[in-house]
């Protein structure tokens, strides 16, 4: 690998741990422009959309690389993913339990985790927070994939997925600085909240390229451990919220154009 090529390569990371939080900070800026809350339709719209994309990056972004790049096993090619997959999602179960926080439903009164007297609104930004680690795995991944030469990732296949991230991440970034500020936070504490609950991710995604590149065999159980901890958010978080109240297919659309819209990308970019 030539100097130039390297530096490239350093530089499309750099971007891609970027492009998320940025996805991120643009939501959270949200609250700076509108002057009332989310309605609950567009609550279940912006979540259901989330949901797909990361539905469609697990499949499509980690686990197909994870098994593409298992090729060498033969009949055993699916064997890192599904072990992966299952770390991924016992990892995020014992992070549910351990961190306090809340759901994002609206009838959350509650915290979830261990007992805690933190404030409403430090709960919900360590919702979300939680959401964001897998996120961030997932993108550290791919890039350390890319910065090794493993796994069969491309740039444009690993700035799909950061692409993919960063739209679902906008709904996410209004989806908690919007309650905040209905919370009475004001609008900077607001939108504070929702930046930072997003600036987990980029650190998430350095310590999962620090630990990957250092254990390349392994590229393959990252990227199906970083496919089940966000999948669990899906089943655990997003489907839940977007299906709650009355019934609708809101949701249920938001989710498909979710999908097919991180499938494009990743597709079409990959």
């Amino acid at each position: 690998m030539t100097l130039e090529l390297l530096s490239d390569t350093t530089i499309s990371t750099i971007w891609g741990l970027a492009i998320p939080l940025a996805g991120t900070t643009l939501g959270a800026a949200m609250v700076l422009l509108m002057r009332r809350g989310l309605s609950r339709m567009v609550t279940r719209a912006l979540t259901g959309f989330a949901a797909g994309v990361m539905v469609a990056a697990s499949i499509w972004s980690l686990i197909v690389p994870a098994i593409e790049s298992s090729s060498g096993m033969g009949r055993l090619a699916w064997v890192p993913a599904f072990v992966g997959f299952w770390a991924g999602v016992l990892f995020l179960m014992v992070l549910d339990r351990i961190l306090p926080h809340l759901h994002l439903g609206e009838g959350d009164t509650e915290p979830e985790g261990l007992r805690s007297n933190l404030p409403r609104t430090m709960l919900m930004v360590l919702a979300v927070t939680l959401h964001n680690i897998p996120e961030g795995m997932a993108v550290g991944v791919v890039y350390a994939g890319l910065l090794t030469g493993e796994a069969g990732v491309t740039a444009a296949g690993a700035l799909a997925l950061s692409l993919g991230i960063a739209i679902q991440n906008f709904p996410e970034g209004a989806i908690i600085s919007m309650p905040l500020r209905a919370e009475g936070a004001s609008r900077g504490r607001a939108f504070l909240g929702g930046f930072l609950s997003g600036v987990v991710e980029p650190i998430a995604a350095v310590l999962t390229i620090l630990a990957a590149s250092h254990v390349v065999g392994f590229l393959p159980y990252f990227l199906s451990f970083a496919a089940g901890a966000m999948m669990y958010v899906v089943v655990e978080e997003l489907i839940p919220e977007m299906s709650e109240g009355e019934h609708s297919h809101v949701g249920v659309l938001a989710f498909a154009l979710g999908f097919t819209v991180m499938m494009a990308l990743d597709v079409g970019l990959g």
